[in-house]
């Protein structure tokens, strides 16, 4: 048997709420599509969940950002309906990039500045 068949239903519906409401006022994750943005509620290693009622049907390359900052970019797929929510399974997440990757080998660290001797 599964944890949820041992939690009585009123308790459910009160980690649900909390866990709402924890949501709210917790990281700003989102994924954007096109000029709409979707708020994610829950994100781990294996991928992300977006609630249901406004689940757009993703599929392949997106960027996920916390606030205006992007922190991940991911191939993902529609994985399962779990409860109120659709879950995302990344086929591949990465950072985001600093700078543009180069096509040789840098020897020496780049100088951060340059110091006059006077």
């Amino acid at each position: 048997m599964t944890e949820a068949a041992y939690i009585s239903p009123e308790i459910r519906m009160g980690l649900e709420a909390a866990r709402k409401a924890a949501h709210r006022h917790g990281r700003r994750l989102r994924v954007q599509v096109g000029d709409i943005w979707y708020p994610i509620r829950s994100m781990d290693d294996d991928g992300i969940e977006i609630a249901l009622d406004v689940a757009p049907k993703l599929r392949g390359h997106i960027e996920i950002h916390e606030g205006p900052r992007v922190i991940r970019t991911a191939l993902i797929v529609a994985a399962e309906v779990r409860d109120d929510v659709m879950r995302y399974a990344f086929k591949r997440a990465t950072a985001p990039r600093n700078e543009a990757p180069v096509d040789y080998v840098r020897l020496l660290p780049a100088s951060a500045g340059l110091i006059e001797v006077q």
